[in-house]
């Protein structure tokens, strides 16, 4: 590292269709906002680079899906995304977008580059094209069966259900999404990045040069490479994003995975007019905090692009982090089955650290993890309240209460005083090992240990105790206990960094650098620290029912979205089904039948009687709100004693796809007894 004047790190570039989830922080912006702060706390030369990446399919779908424009979609989302990010405290130098005019003149040049030094291979090949539209279609804009699991809604590139990544012409009976119809193949020219032309260059740079990154990220390039690398296209046939600066190509763009890094160096060019430095200096350091997803696209696509661009720096390392799960199932957002944190921001106030926390201590580093609520509450009440809030807050009760909030001073060190305050530095070097190397967890639970050094400390010198029979000892406990106190600021910032600023006004402390970190003299003897407040509260399981209740809901949603009408019975004739006589009735009375929960006791006016139905609708309606309500019933089924009920009759019911029940009612109002034919 030593080598380096500055760091450049950039964050994968989130699509603008949708907003920001807990994968997106655990897997990519959470770990590089601690990065960022470590190292600015260190006060080197670091900026971080963020932004939404607002072209591609994706979005050209939803905004067709909702009848709006594609810009309409960007503006909403990355409006969310930006704000959201503001609350949470990731800490981007900028957070810029594709859609952005700096961002179109920055990636039309690096294309119009290559393709004036003949980087790029010219092909026409046969495409997808939706004949009633009059448009070729991109991956996503086709669905079919795929080849590998049957799926029936697998897109052209990826087969949601199987993972297995597709090209269009292997779907079976594809369609077009647009117009439903069966697309044909047509003659189209585009132009491709001959990746096969890199790959001696890419294996001598990675697999001999890089064999330090991370395993999941090393092994997974080695994979693609040793398979064989093919040309790919930087081109598509679409009316939404950058177009292709060359004549004659109108409808044509920059394939979404050719534009989005180059947001990278525009954001940076939005930042600073000195971007070269951090782009193009051999002393600049550049980092890729990204998702697993990403990795091909950060190891081997864009430095590829930036190889034959000639000029640019290549990155040090890409620290990818692979998927979070929620509560044991993947995270969706086509079916809502994340915990999103807009929400999470509004409904959890002031917990922003708590989030951070829980996504940095269960980090998918080298494997995917999962996040449960129940987890969650574990973490913050037994971690956060019950290891760092607590010895916090006993170390100020205790101050204030003895000296009036005055730091007491030293006195003669006994050799467990010495070994406690030695155990501070050990474990700054072991927090800078750890997050050197890019083990953000690893860090945070050696940064942890300075609360559990701190917590042990005080439980074992029992300064409650001592001060009975010798409060000088008690001094130096005290003076102890607040330097550990005084250190946590330090050690703990990059981490939560909301709470730290929490506890350095309990402190009456300012913000310290890195090189801090250490000393055992941060609060001089006479320092005025004031009275604490709870660092952190319990989270009550009332909370998180809430929250897993929210979960249940969204999967009973999907269920019912998803379901699947069952298939018809068996024919009857149609002399039997003339038996039946259905007549239209109205509720005259409604009660629950004792010692039940899903029996009403109904009276109902049928046009030829009134009469008793027990029926198993309680779950689903209020006695009092169906009186009046006109039904429809079958008049002719033998009675039967329910409860001790005898039932004349049962009224019709629509079981919808969620198992609630609905009324078969006529839907204007007719006489009663009418025939139901």
């Amino acid at each position: 590292m030593s080598k380096f004047k500055r760091t450049l790190i950039t964050t994968a570039l989130p699509y603008a269709n949708g907003p920001i989830h807990i994968g997106h922080l655990a897997g990519v912006y959470v770990p590089a906002d601690i990065y960022a702060r470590y190292l600015r706390l260190k006060n080197e030369d670091v900026i971080m680079i963020g932004g939404s990446d607002e072209h591609g399919v994706p979005i050209t779908l939803k905004a067709k899906n909702e009848g709006v424009t594609p810009q309409d979609i960007v503006d909403r989302y990355h409006g969310i995304i930006k704000d959201s990010f503001e609350k949470f405290g990731i800490s981007f130098d900028v957070y810029s977008r594709t859609s952005a005019p700096i961002h179109h003149e920055t990636a039309s040049e690096f294309f119009k580059k290559l393709y004036d030094e003949g980087k790029f291979i010219e092909q026409t090949s046969e495409q997808y094209f939706d004949e009633e539209n009059k448009q070729f279609l991109a991956d996503r804009y086709i669905i079919g069966t795929c080849p590998k699991c049957g799926f029936e809604k697998a897109y052209g590139d990826q087969c949601e259900s199987c993972g297995t990544s597709l090209s269009p012409t292997e779907l079976i009976n594809p369609t077009s999404t647009i117009s439903g119809n069966k697309p044909v193949l047509k003659e189209t020219k585009h132009w491709y990045l001959p990746l096969d032309q890199y790959e001696p260059w890419l294996r001598e740079w990675i697999l001999e040069g890089h064999q330090e990154w991370k395993p999941n990220v090393y092994g997974q390039v080695k994979s693609w490479i040793d398979g064989g690398l093919q040309p790919r296209a930087v081109t598509r046939d679409l009316d939404w994003g950058v177009p292709v600066p060359v004549e004659g190509t109108d409808g044509k763009v920059l394939y979404v995975w050719f534009d989005a890094p180059i947001g990278y160096i525009s954001a940076t060019k939005e930042l600073t007019e000195n971007w070269e430095t951090y782009w193009k200096d051999p002393e600049t350091r550049m980092l890729h905090f990204i998702g697993k997803d990403n990795i091909v696209f950060h190891c081997i696509i864009f430095p590829s692009m930036l190889k034959a661009e000639g000029t640019f720096n290549l990155p040090e390392n890409v620290p990818a982090n692979e998927f979070l799960n929620l509560e044991n199932d993947k995270i969706s957002t086509s079916r809502n089955w994340a915990v999103w944190l807009h929400e999470y921001l509004e409904e959890f106030p002031g917990k922003e650290d708590v989030l951070k926390y829980v996504l940095t201590a269960n980090a998918p580093e080298t494997k995917d993890n999962d996040f449960t609520w129940k987890d969650f509450q574990a973490r913050n009440n037994n971690e956060l309240v019950a290891i760092l809030g607590n010895f916090v807050n006993r170390a100020l009760v205790l101050t204030n209460k003895y000296y009036d909030g005055v730091v007491p001073a030293l006195g003669e060190l006994s050799d467990y005083d010495k070994e406690a305050l030695a155990e501070i530095g050990k474990i700054k070097a072991e927090v800078e090992k750890s997050i050197d190397n890019f083990r953000i967890r690893e860090s945070l639970k050696n940064a942890m240990d300075l609360a559990r050094l701190g917590n042990k400390y005080l439980a074992d010198e029992e300064p409650w105790k001592v001060v009975k029979t010798d409060p000088e000892r008690v001094n130096t406990i005290m003076n102890i206990c607040l330097q550990i106190t005084a250190n946590l600021t330090i050690c703990l910032e990059p981490f939560l960094p909301f709470s730290m600023e929490k506890l350095r006004g309990f402190l009456n402390l300012g913000k310290m650098d890195w090189e801090h970190f250490g000393s055992t003299e941060l609060l001089p003897v006479g320092h005025q620290v004031n009275k604490p407040e709870l660092l952190f509260e319990k989270i009550e399981d009332a909370t998180i029912d809430a929250q897993i209740q929210k979960l249940l809901d969204t999967k009973k949603a999907n269920d019912a979205a998803n379901a699947v009408a069952k298939p018809a019975k068996e024919n009857c004739s149609f002399d039997d089904f003339m038996k039946m006589d259905i007549r239209t009735g109205t509720i005259l009375e409604a009660e629950l039948v004792p010692k039940t929960k899903k029996l009403l006791k109904l009276k109902i006016d049928t046009g030829i009687d009134q009469r008793t139905v027990v029926s198993g609708i309680a779950e689903y309606y209020q006695p009092e709100n169906i009186i009046g309500k006109q039904v429809s019933i079958l008049v002719n089924l033998e009675p039967r004693k329910i409860r001790g009920i005898e039932s004349q009759g049962m009224i019709l019911m629509a079981e919808d796809a969620d198992g609630s029940l609905k009324f078969v009612s006529p839907v204007d109002k007719v006489k009663n007894g009418s025939e139901v034919r």
